[in-house]
């Protein structure tokens, strides 16, 4: 859990699982719960799952930062490593963020898979 250090490594482990659908559900239900209007169908590729997630979380910095503060909060991404990102390039910054969540909602769906009866 620890080694995931790209997007891709969060997709390839789950995906390895056979929970990549459990994943895209937890994230369109912390994305419901946050009022985002944003919904992935449980098989969208990978490349554009990150690619509307950046463009989505790029959205929010820019035009609607408390709902970007609000799905963070609701997601759990630890304040210490969005604190970590440096925040002059607001493009990459929304990027690193994208893999954050996912990486998050890759944490909930794995522990839930490990630890479930």
């Amino acid at each position: 859990m620890n080694t995931l250090q790209s997007f891709d490594d969060v997709v390839l482990q789950a995906n390895e699982l056979r929970l990549y659908a459990k994943l895209v559900e937890q994230l369109n239900k912390d994305l419901t719960l946050a009022n985002i209007n944003l919904e992935f169908h449980a098989d969208v590729l990978p490349t554009s799952l990150k690619l509307m997630l950046h463009e989505k979380i790029f959205e929010l910095v820019q035009n609607r930062f408390m709902d970007y503060l609000n799905l963070l909060y609701i997601v759990d991404v630890a304040e210490e490593k969005i604190r970590e990102l440096d925040g002059n390039d607001i493009l990459q910054m929304s990027a690193q963020v994208a893999f954050l969540i996912l990486k998050r909602e890759w944490q909930k769906v794995y522990f839930k898979n490990q630890y479930s009866s």
